[in-house]
């Protein structure tokens, strides 16, 4: 019964993320700028997580220290770096384009083990990363010609998101692992919100007087964004295996893609949805995989 919560929590944590493009094209629709949506997103969230820390009994600042916070807070930089790069592809691309682009963090994550922590990939590995490439040709729509003529500065910000996500995800599993958990990402939203106060410090003026429309488009993100995926994760991650967790994270690709068509009217071709599926059988494929390679080789 456990593992089914587990999963389910998991799901919710995912699924919520896809849908955050909708409200990032929603904000761009009213006409608030990249540093108005980020600046109240990460205010809100920032808010948000640190309240439910504090009220959190289970919560402890237990293992925090003078040496360890500065790299926490600096991992959560790489959070915030995500959001201002995705969500800035999506001002020049469209939104499914935008969340293909991002979920390269997956193979260029295997990339960054084997460079820092010296593990080479598998041959399933490899495979898994070349599935993944033949899955963002066919989503990106280049048979059709669909990409050319799009911002070069869009594509370049989405390929970046990927990486700072991935680097994101690394070092997070590195970096003060022992603390709290929910302390450990209410210091990482803290460096988030530093860092993009900094980078957009001259849009700080313009979100004052606070807008309904930008409250409701920066809530929603932060919702679906930063504070309904952990919470979901924190709860669910436990309950199941690691590999498990990766694949059902992957929801996310296809409920983005699903939310762009069916919210924002964005046409996906259907070689799209081939490389979609592409790329979630890549991901599946490189969790399992391994394992039900050694376990043929076992039984032969």
């Amino acid at each position: 019964m456990k593992f089914n919560k587990g999963i389910l929590f998991i799901l919710i944590g995912a699924g919520g993320f896809g849908f955050t493009p909708v409200f990032a094209k929603l904000g761009f629709s009213y006409g608030y700028s990249l540093g108005q949506i980020t600046i109240v997103q990460m205010l809100i969230s920032f808010l948000f997580l640190w309240i439910l820390t504090l009220l959190n009994k289970r919560s402890s600042f237990k293992g925090i220290t003078k040496k360890n916070i500065l790299p926490i807070m600096m991992t959560g930089c790489l959070v915030g770096l995500t959001s201002v790069l995705y969500y800035g592809s999506m001002q020049y691309l469209p939104a499914s384009l935008s969340i293909i682009l991002m979920f390269q963090f997956v193979w260029i994550g295997i990339i960054l083990e084997w460079i820092f922590s010296k593990v080479k990939p598998a041959p399933i590995t490899i495979l898994s990363i070349i599935l993944i490439l033949i899955g963002v040709f066919f989503a990106s729509d280049i048979m059709n010609g669909e990409i050319h003529g799009l911002p070069v500065k869009g594509l370049v910000y989405g390929i970046l998101s990927a990486f700072t996500y991935a680097g994101f995800i690394f070092f997070s599993g590195k970096v003060a692992v022992h603390v709290d958990a929910w302390t450990r990402t209410s210091i990482m939203v803290t460096g988030s919100t530093i860092l993009v106060l900094v980078l957009f410090i001259r849009d700080i003026p313009t979100i004052v007087p606070l807008e309904g429309n930008l409250i409701l488009v920066a809530a929603g993100v932060a919702l679906f964004g930063a504070v309904l995926p952990p919470l979901f994760f924190a709860a669910g991650a436990p309950l199941v295996s690691g590999g498990i967790a990766n694949i059902l994270t992957s929801i996310e690709l296809p409920i983005a893609i699903l939310s762009a068509s069916l919210i924002l009217s964005e046409e996906v071709a259907p070689l799209q949805w081939l490389g979609t599926v592409i790329i979630l059988v890549a991901i599946i494929l490189n969790e399992l995989g391994s394992n039900l390679f050694r376990k043929v080789k076992s039984k032969t």
